[in-house]
């Protein structure tokens, strides 16, 4: 698969745009998500969608655990929030797609994440802070949402 270009701008027509729902768990995928993390990693980011490579698709990549031994990068192919706590946060956030924007956020504590692995492999993740704060972010993207859109007072 070719470099992927990060998509920028909050008025870009992909970035508005609600993804559709990836119907095959192929090679083609992989490679896909594969150019998606090698992005994502010189952009020095912790997550990144598939529209912000200019693709319309429900997938994402999420680095969980950050700066801890259990570090690891994840995608999640189709994924959907099925609980959100009631005790929210406050925190800063950036995006690879709005570079140089930096803003305060309120978003749930803590996350239950369903979603496919790239093997088409049903995982449900329960999350809390920074990693649900990531998922919530991505997840934003594969719905037209950008996290200026849910400045906090």
């Amino acid at each position: 698969m070719k470099k992927l270009k990060i998509v920028t701008g909050e008025d870009t027509e992909i970035l508005r745009t609600v993804c559709a729902e990836v119907p095959r768990f192929d090679a083609e995928l992989k490679s896909f998500v594969e150019a998606m993390r090698k992005a994502m990693i010189k952009a020095r980011g912790l997550g990144i969608a598939a529209p912000q490579v200019g693709e319309n698709r429900r997938v994402f990549i999420t680095t969980l655990d950050y700066k801890k031994k259990t570090q690891m990068m994840i995608a999640m192919v189709n994924p959907e929030i099925t609980w959100f706590s009631e005790e929210m946060e406050i925190d800063e956030e950036g995006c690879l797609s709005l570079p140089g924007i930096y803003a305060k956020v309120e978003r749930a504590r803590a996350v239950k994440v369903e979603f496919f692995n790239l093997d088409g492999g049903r995982q449900v993740m329960e999350l809390e802070g920074l990693n649900a704060r990531v998922v919530q972010h991505e997840l934003d993207h594969l719905n037209g949402v950008l996290f200026i859109d849910k400045l906090a007072e």
